[in-house]
């Protein structure tokens, strides 16, 4: 038996890559809709409806109305919006952070899967809070840069006009301090106030690099950059997906640069400890249409239907 798949909103970046992925499976069925009809609540609801697995790659009123349209008790949704992302009755889809997470996508209806910055920082804090070893009340700033389709369609565009690319250098937004993904930030990760998160775009496709800052004097015990790659290493050392790498690694990269793409068109994230006697630098490298998006779609449907969580990716 194949399971049935619909991918509703297929025609944005996420519904594409998720499709790309899905095209080598033999073991689903997939849903195609008409694409004169892909904004039909009427036709949308019969797939919706008569599908094992609903990805949802839509705008976030678009994405609660496709939830409102579920009658069929045994549908699972995957909502790759921000929609549901800080919702308790739904679950969090970054299995690695415990077996609770884990356990709870897999026996979940409802996952929302998080967002690409999201993923990085909180793949990051949330093990350093849990644990107390960074303090939930921290000052926490982050720093981020990604490729130009995390913007989606209309930043696509604007960076491959036929014109040229209308930016002479990378771009700062999210000026306001107000990203949309801040609220699951703050929640997931466990700390007790909002991070000032700087966010910058620039003129490569994908790929994605996220930084935070710790001053070591604010640490409990005054904990070194020794001790708290220690600790992500061994949280995530039975996790295939996320890697922490070897202490002083990104030394030995050209001219101590450490890029943004180094896992691009991979499920992968790579977690370094840099820094100094003063200072520790935490950095997540992630794909944003990978990890950040598609493959971890694709990761917690595997979970769901109690398939191997790699399989496809």
């Amino acid at each position: 038996m194949k399971y049935k798949i619909f991918v509703d909103g297929s025609e944005g970046t996420t519904g594409l890559k998720i499709n790309e992925r899905l095209a080598f499976r033999d073991d689903l069925e997939i849903l195609k809709i008409d694409s004169d009809k892909r904004k039909d609540a009427d036709e949308r609801k019969k797939y919706i409806n008569n599908a094992d697995i609903v990805f949802l790659c839509l705008p976030d009123p678009a994405a609660k109305e496709a939830v409102s349209l579920i009658e069929n008790p045994s549908t699972k949704v995957i909502d790759a919006s921000t929609a549901h992302r800080t919702d308790i009755n739904w679950a969090y889809g970054l299995p690695e952070l415990s077996a609770a997470h884990r356990n709870k996508i897999k026996s979940s209806y409802r996952v929302a899967v998080p967002g690409c910055y999201a993923t990085g920082f909180i793949s990051i804090m949330y093990p350093l809070v849990a644990a107390g070893l960074v303090p939930k009340d921290y000052p926490v700033t982050i720093h981020a840069i990604s490729g130009y389709s995390g913007g989606g369609k209309k930043r696509i565009e604007e960076y491959e006009s036929p014109e040229g690319n209308p930016y002479e250098s990378p771009q700062l937004y999210g000026l306001g301090l107000t990203h949309k993904h801040i609220p699951e930030m703050t929640k997931i990760s466990g700390l007790d106030s909002e991070p000032i998160f700087s966010p910058i775009i620039s003129s490569f496709y994908n790929g994605m690099s996220v930084c935070v800052p710790l001053h070591r004097r604010l640490l409990p015990a005054n904990l070194s950059k020794e001790a708290i790659h220690q600790y992500l290493a061994k949280h995530y050392s039975n996790e295939k997906f996320i890697k922490v790498m070897p202490l002083g690694c990104e030394s030995s990269y050209t001219n101590s640069f450490l890029g943004a793409t180094r896992v691009n068109d991979t499920n992968y994230l790579e977690i370094y400890v840099a820094g100094n006697d003063e200072q520790i630098m935490l950095i997540s490298v992630l794909d944003n249409l990978g990890k950040g998006s598609s493959g971890a779609a694709i990761q917690n449907m595997n979970i769901m239907l109690g398939l191997n969580e790699d399989l496809g990716l």
